[in-house]
């Protein structure tokens, strides 16, 4: 039996809802995300322990970081992401980073010829080196404009083909900040099998562990 999980971005405690909608959905794993510094260490460790209330869910925290608090966020747990930016390839070649996503998530216009999808070789390269995983957030594709989601699954059918060719290990997860954002496991597969990943790949990019 596979043990599905989600990445989620809590916000206005809403901790519990996110475990109730993921429970009924089927997911056994939810990682809480959270901007560093924006809660105290107890306080989060405290949500950690929500998984021991609800029945059947395991639940870890991480921090969001930026290049000037990941050291002292390294410090207060090993779970640590960055969202793509300009700087991917500092986290990338530093190491400190466990995952890296959103990279279709940027203003940047697609060009005639390539799309403006954030990955490229080089940055694959080093991930795969690394062993930092890149994350897709299928969350983003939701309450966007047609024309807005048609680009963003563009980015991410190419960025899927990349990570393949240069074998990185890939994540999908909601990275949601509505509990509501959460989707069925096996939906989620079918989109990005759609989208071009292999379908065992994607079954494990939604259950291995970060």
């Amino acid at each position: 039996m596979l043990m599905f999980s989600d990445i989620v971005i809590p916000k206005n405690n809403k901790e519990s809802e996110f475990i109730e909608i993921g429970l009924r959905l089927g997911i056994k794993k939810i990682y809480f995300l959270y901007n560093y510094g924006e809660h105290g260490i107890e306080e989060l460790q405290a949500k950690s322990k929500l998984g021991e209330i609800h029945k059947n869910m395991s639940v870890e925290y991480g921090f969001i970081v930026n290049e000037k608090n990941i050291n002292n966020a390294l410090k207060e747990t090993r779970l640590i992401v960055s969202k793509s930016s300009d700087l991917d390839k500092f986290f990338i070649e530093s190491q400190k980073i466990r995952l890296i996503y959103g990279f279709e998530d940027t203003d940047k216009r697609d060009s005639l010829h390539q799309r403006a999808a954030g990955l490229n070789h080089t940055l694959c390269e080093l991930a795969k080196k690394n062993n930092i995983a890149i994350g897709f957030s299928y969350g983003s594709l939701f309450g966007k404009g047609a024309q807005t989601t048609s680009i963003l699954l563009g980015r991410m059918m190419q960025n899927i083909k990349l990570c393949q060719k240069y074998k990185v290990q890939t994540k999908i997860a909601s990275f949601s900040e509505d509990p509501f954002g959460i989707r069925l496991p096996h939906d989620v597969i079918s989109l990005f099998t759609i989208l071009g990943m292999d379908r065992n790949k994607a079954k494990e990019s939604l259950t291995i562990d970060i």
